[in-house]
Formats: C-alpha cells, structure tokens, sequence
C-alpha cells in the first residue's frame, strides 16, 4: 500500500503544539509515517459500500440500560442514630463550635 496521504511538517509542527509535545526529528519523521498510515486507512474503509448498513452509536442494540431508581435497603437512619450520644428527632446533637 502506499501512502497517498503526505502530512507536512507544519503539520506535525502544528499537532505537537496542540498536543504540548516536543518531538526529536526522529519522532517528527515517526509521526509523519503513522498519521498518513492512519489517513491511508481511513480512505480505504470510505471505499466500503455501507449503502445498507443503518448508522449506529454503539455496537451492540442497546436501548435504555438504566435500571429503575428503587430504594431497597432504606436510609438507615434510625441505625444511625441509635448510636448517637444526643439526638433530638432525626438529627445528632453536638456541642457548639463557635461563639456568636
């Protein structure tokens, strides 16, 4: 295969500046070689006929994965509390920090 898909310099230049990297003119020519790869495949699935094929998101079919919002074990706030030194309804009672 090869490569149709040159990226210049600048652009390398350009992606390492977004991406805050600095890159040795080994890994410059590297990143040249990977991107246009990338880019050469990229074509090649664009020449895949997907005339019937519906778009997707995911996948699988996946529909609503949530689960119903059920309490099944309670607050605990009555085993909260009956630890407590001091309460007073469903709250602790503590000393006060700070004078007013």
């Amino acid at each position: 295969m090869t490569m149709a898909n040159n990226i210049s310099d600048e652009t390398i230049d350009y992606v390492g500046i977004l991406a805050k990297l600095a890159l040795s003119d080994e890994e410059k020519e590297q990143a040249k070689q990977d991107m246009g790869k990338m880019l050469d495949y990229i074509d090649q699935l664009n020449e895949l006929d997907t005339s019937g094929v519906e778009p997707m998101s995911h996948v699988f079919s996946v529909h609503n994965v949530f689960r119903e919002d059920v309490v099944t074990n309670g607050d605990g706030r009555e085993e909260t509390l009956a630890n407590a030194p001091e309460r007073s309804g469903d709250t602790f009672v503590v000393p006060r920090t700070f004078e007013e």
